[in-house]
């Protein structure tokens, strides 16, 4: 039960730090867009390589949380 609930918590937080900086970079590479459209394919694939390496946080936090509700090693000693 408090692995689920770990899990939980695991999901909660680790989330809230890349969305505020995938909202942020999005924000920044639309202003620069603005600014020098000429540009914009370096931007665009800049902008991509960032959001690609922000969201890895949060998939690393969901496979932690997987392991987990799934595959706890702790499981064998809190029943016992």
């Amino acid at each position: 039960m408090a692995s689920i609930a770990i899990s939980g918590i695991t999901i909660g937080i680790g989330v809230l730090g890349p969305a505020i900086g995938e909202g942020r970079a999005v924000a920044t590479a639309l202003s620069s867009l603005a600014q020098q459209p000429d540009a914009s394919a370096t931007i665009t694939r800049t902008l991509f390589v960032g959001l690609a390496m922000i969201e890895s946080l949060a998939i690393y936090c969901f496979v932690v949380s997987m392991i987990l509700i799934f595959a706890n090693p702790f499981w064998s000693h809190a029943i016992s």
